[in-house]
């Protein structure tokens, strides 16, 4: 069977019925790639926008957290998936919608939106359980021979390099020690880290602080990120960040997967 091309894209919204209102969600209806997933689109299925619920080609899923306007995710999906679940089985995790997960035959794709760190000493403690139990659930899918990729905002700059400012947020949740060891440990268990595969400027970056203005200047944080396990290291064929594309204070990032 011919192998094809999957664009597949991940967008932090801030907000699905706020990029609807401010008309950003047109250029993924004019670009119509394979997959695109959203985090924190902070509504509830019943809130999103009809043009938003229903797109013509696609199959459309949505995760809610049980407190209104707050996290979610959703995947608008060409392909059609095996199955779909709704979080990884974790019920303090799973009650916030912070994960939708997509099995197609030749892989599963985690569309997740991991928690913030900043607001309190608990919701750090928070985001570094829900890290080490999501490593702990992908190692096990890709133990059991699934080919991984998995996207989303992982409110983490992984090294110096990912953010404008390293040296004044050393002690910032997102550049925390703790928050940076996760992600090596992520790839010491094998995921790989897709942009790097094929940008390593400085630069690339895909938050950035609305209230100084800082997108203007560009500076910001790369904590949006497409990771892979290693048996898909040679079906990526592209990886990028799309700055152009505003209404959010992220921008998207996306692959080109080979499959």
């Amino acid at each position: 069977m011919a192998k094809q091309k999957l664009r597949i894209y991940s967008w932090n919204v801030n907000g699905i019925r706020a990029v609807d209102r401010k008309g950003a969600m047109d250029w993924f209806f004019d670009e119509k790639p394979s997959i695109l997933c959203l985090q924190e689109t902070k509504a509830q299925e019943e809130q999103v926008p009809q043009v938003l619920k229903e797109v013509d080609g696609y199959h459309t899923y949505f995760a809610s957290a049980e407190r209104k306007g707050y996290s979610g995710t959703a995947v608008y999906t060409q392909p059609e998936p095996r199955n779909i679940y709704h979080g990884f089985g974790v019920p303090e995790f799973d009650s916030e919608g912070r994960t939708l997960i997509a099995e197609y035959e030749q892989f599963t794709l985690l569309n997740v939106y991991f928690p913030n760190g900043k607001a309190s000493k608990e919701r750090l403690a928070y985001k570094m359980a829900f890290y080490d139990a999501f490593l702990k659930h992908i190692d096990q899918r890709r133990d059991r021979g699934e080919n991984i990729v998995f996207c989303g905002d992982v409110n983490t700059a992984h090294k110096e390099i990912d953010l404008s400012r390293p040296k004044e947020n050393q002690k910032v949740s997102g550049f925390l020690p703790e928050e940076r060891a996760w992600i090596d440990k992520l790839i010491e268990h094998g995921y790989i880290d897709t942009l790097r595969l094929f940008n390593s400027e400085p630069g690339q970056y895909s938050w950035w602080d609305m209230k100084s203005r800082a997108r203007e200047r560009n500076v910001g944080w790369r904590i949006d990120y497409f990771f892979v396990s290693e048996s898909l290291r040679t079906n990526i064929k592209g990886a990028f960040i799309m700055p152009e594309i505003m209404g959010s204070d992220h921008c998207p990032v996306g692959i080109d997967l080979m499959i």
